[in-house]
């Protein structure tokens, strides 16, 4: 049986005293729920973020790592540098990455394959843009993102994969993905991961929704069969809003 999942994407937001406070909130209004929830601060609140929740059923987990052990790739954080504070899950791919940092699904391809050399679980995002949608090229773009970054996995790999589809021509555009149009997508990527894998692996992988949830249409987008939860970016920073996504689910 798949997770249900809760993940807040802090992207570059909350200082030091922001993360704690918001933390801090989250932890004490976090309600019993079937579900897992993660939080994922900036890198520099990481291991405060890890030190503050411990013992508490939230996850903290990272925006990105890069591919290599170390090196000369300044600016950036490896697998080894995440394990040492106890990150244990990445978001890989994201579209802001993909969009503003030039990650291709070559670079992604070797940043999930460091991931779980290091026995991380990856969360890994994909979608289309308005282009892609616009011209019916959609679900060609999306099995192909799968396909050139997961698909040359071991199959045993994706007990520690988490998908999170992205309409990146819904968010910030004025466009609308309604919950049909979710449900439409995820539908096929799990068909899409039975027909390259097999239905039991398919049937297992959680596959989260990126496309501004919020605590208005949380519940309707979670109640589709397909969806299995919600990577949240914008409503995941104020915790009455993060909180009533937890409870919709």
């Amino acid at each position: 049986m798949r997770n249900k999942i809760v993940a807040g994407n802090w992207k570059m937001n909350k200082n030091m005293a922001g993360t704690d406070a918001l933390l801090a909130e989250l932890s004490a209004k976090l309600p019993n729920t079937h579900a897992k929830v993660m939080v994922s601060p900036t890198f520099v609140n990481l291991a405060g973020a890890v030190r503050q929740l411990e013992g508490s059923e939230i996850e903290v987990i990272s925006q990105n790592m890069h591919f290599a052990e170390s090196g000369a790739y300044t600016g950036e954080i490896s697998a080894d540098m995440l394990l040492d504070i106890g990150i244990k899950t990445v978001i890989l791919g994201h579209s802001e990455r993909r969009a503003y940092f030039g990650e291709t699904d070559e670079i992604l391809k070797k940043k999930v394959e460091a991931a779980l050399a290091n026995n991380m679980t990856v969360m890994f995002c994909f979608g289309e843009e308005l282009q892609d949608r616009k011209s019916g090229n959609h679900f060609s773009v999306v099995e192909s993102q799968l396909k050139n970054a997961l698909f040359d996995l071991d199959p045993s790999a994706w007990s520690s994969i988490i998908l999170a589809y992205e309409p990146v021509w819904a968010i910030g555009t004025g466009e609308t993905a309604s919950p049909e149009q979710a449900q439409e997508m995820h539908a096929f990527i799990r068909k899409t991961i039975a027909t390259a894998f097999d239905q039991t692996i398919a049937d297992n992988v959680s596959i989260l929704y990126g496309g501004s949830v919020k605590p208005s249409n949380a519940e309707e987008i979670f109640s589709k069969p397909d969806v299995d939860g919600g990577l949240i970016g914008g409503a995941a920073l104020a915790a009455d809003d993060f909180i009533a996504i937890i409870k919709a689910i």
